[in-house]
């Protein structure tokens, strides 16, 4: 049977797409051994039955059995190469063996890989095989960012021009995928590329939480949204999952998403056969309103970031720090690292004198050198109770995943916390490593996209997103353009390693004229106080330099004469900064606060 354009079909139906492969797969033939996609080569037969049993019940769409199916999982190159080609074959033969007006999808799932640009390479090396096997219709399925997809669809429109491609995202109940990025983002940056008809949400979400994520949308931008929860949510019993679900409160829910507009439904982990035959019942004789299916034209530039000043009509921003800068006034943030036990006597009476000193916020590292100190979240929120100083803790990568991370964030903001500091955090000590885990589930950039959008969403108030610059790189052009992604992604100001040499004061010069005028900067100095204390930080502090020369001039100074001789170092390069920067980010040694002290009030005068 000759299959109707795809965009001539969508104009008055339903696209119906298959359910879960994987799950029911495993389920139908108790086999958890191995990945089903080696079963294209193995068990041809079986993923065939699969494909005819999803037909039958009412797919229009299907989708190959090649989810997995990368060199990792595979085996190898040559094999991921035959199981794609495989499954792609068996997957149109189904469907012309069915006499069925249905459609075969190049199915493309997460690609394994630590950068984007690895990930990239994987996207188009599979599609590829897809394309070179004649392939037209594309899903990349449960995705958690847009990292490689925007290349991998470009490329594929380069060979294919007119390829249907569908963006699908995996997002948790609350809108926010596995890498903390909120599904309207995610969608929002996929549409805006103009290189996909349509974008959703599968996989990770029931029914009903992902049918009350996509009703908060415009009912025209339902028209090109695509929507195939699971089942339900997972059990395990013995060694197998299951996923608990009804296949008729199910089909209510999505044609609940039809009636509104989705034009592409299907089903993901859990939903077998009867789920796709109950929806597909339905949909009988439901006839959505006629749409056109032309793909959003790309616009220029890149997906748009909302900054803080412009958060949300109506809000008023009671940020002092925001407030400041704002209004151009230079700020002194000083770094108090917090206790290593519970005693905060010495920490608050510390905190009171650098307040008294007239400094504008404190700064709480997060478990410096990935050494436990008490949480710098929680001492913020008590410093900005007790003292009314506002404070910015930092927080790592290292040590939290997305919903530790979330949990964190939404009590801070509950308790008045409006600035944050985003760093990857110091790597574990290698010897460490099989008692104390990383976690590292977020890098900086993603983390400060994910604050965004809870900025965005959820936060009655923003939070001022600031991040780390590495003035001491040594490539501090590739330092640079990462600073550039972390502005699109939302930060709006960077307190800088500290430029204590004439080539890190030169950076932060780069940075000023580089980055956009509306991003803070402020300028990190850390005194050095001896000779010995120079050399350590240079030897074993990674993003310090402190130049020879320097820590030379300390050579055979007492106490006094270390930390006079620290001062005049620290406003001269404070003086040199001022001209470039938004204010000076002091870094304290040593928990010298009435060395602080001093320096802090001369500051102010060169200010």
């Amino acid at each position: 049977m000759k299959t109707t354009n795809i965009r001539e079909y969508l104009k008055n139906n339903v696209l119906l797409f298959d359910g879960a492969f994987g799950t029911y797969f495993s389920m139908k033939y108790r086999d958890n051994t191995k990945a089903c996609e080696l079963s294209n080569i193995s068990a041809p037969e079986r993923v065939t039955e699969v494909h005819r049993e999803y037909l039958e019940a009412g797919a229009t769409a299907i989708k190959t059995n090649t989810f997995g199916a990368y060199p990792e999982v595979m085996e190898g190159i040559e094999q991921r190469n035959s199981v794609v080609e495989a499954g792609y074959r068996i997957a149109v033969d189904a469907v012309a063996a069915s006499g069925k007006n249905a459609y075969v999808f190049a199915d493309i799932g997460p690609a394994p890989g630590k950068t984007p640009e690895e990930m990239q390479k994987q996207y188009i090396e599979t599609a590829d095989i897809f394309l070179k096997a004649g392939a037209t219709n594309f899903i990349f399925e449960t995705l958690s960012s847009i990292d490689g997809i925007l290349e991998c669809a470009r490329h594929i429109r380069d060979i294919c021009p007119d390829a249907f491609i569908i963006a699908s995202f995996g997002v948790l109940p609350d809108g926010y995928s596995r890498e903390g990025r909120y599904y309207r983002n995610l969608m929002g940056e996929a549409e805006y590329s103009g290189l996909f008809e349509i974008t959703g949400l599968n996989c990770v979400s029931s029914a009903g939480h992902m049918a009350r994520l996509l009703m908060k949308m415009d009912p025209e931008e339902l028209k090109h949204t695509s929507a195939m929860p699971n089942a339900g949510y997972p059990t395990v019993r013995g060694f197998r999952t299951f996923y608990k679900g009804a296949p008729e409160f199910f089909a209510r829910e999505m044609l609940e998403l039809a009636e509104s507009g989705v034009r592409v439904l299907g089903g993901c982990c859990g939903t077998d056969p009867q789920y796709i035959k109950t929806l597909a019942g339905h949909l009988c004789g439901f006839t959505p309103a006629e749409s056109s299916f032309e793909r959003r034209k790309p616009e220029s530039g890149s997906y748009p970031a909302r900054k803080l000043g412009g958060f949300k009509e109506g809000v008023t921003i009671t940020n002092r720090i925001w407030q400041k800068l704002n209004a151009g006034k230079k700020i002194i943030a000083v770094e108090f690292d917090s206790p290593k036990d519970t005693n905060l006597d010495k920490f608050i009476d510390g905190a009171r004198r650098l307040q008294d000193a007239c400094i504008d916020t404190l700064t709480i590292a997060d478990c410096p050198i990935a050494r436990a100190r008490m949480d710098s979240t929680l001492l913020a929120c008590k410093v900005m109770r007790d003292l009314d100083l506002d404070v910015i803790p930092h927080m790592t990568c290292r040590d939290r995943n997305i919903n530790a991370t979330k949990a964190l964030l939404l009590g801070g903001s509950a308790e008045g916390l409006r600035n944050v500091l985003v760093v990857t955090g110091d790597p574990i000590p290698t010897a460490e490593r099989d008692e104390v885990q990383r976690v590292y589930q977020f890098n900086s950039r993603k983390l400060i996209a994910y604050i965004r959008s809870l900025n965005e969403e959820l936060f009655d108030e923003p939070m001022m997103i600031f991040a780390a610059l590495n003035v001491n790189a040594a490539n501090f052009d590739v330092e640079m353009s990462r600073a550039q992604e972390k502005v699109m992604e939302g930060a709006d100001g960077f307190l800088t390693q500290p430029a204590m040499s004439d080539e890190a004061i030169e950076n932060i010069k780069k940075a000023r004229r580089e980055l956009p005028p509306d991003v803070y900067i402020l300028g990190g100095i850390i005194p050095v106080v001896s000779q010995r204390n120079g050399q350590f930080m240079e030897s074993e502090i990674s993003g310090i330099h402190i130049p020879e020369d320097m820590i030379q001039s300390y050579a055979g100074l007492n106490r006094e004469e270390g930390e006079k001789l620290g001062e005049r170092y620290t406003l001269s390069i404070a003086a040199r900064l001022l001209p470039y920067v938004d204010g000076i980010y002091l870094m304290m040694p040593f928990e010298r606060v009435a060395l602080m002290e001093r320096i802090v009030k001369k500051v102010k005068v060169l200010m």
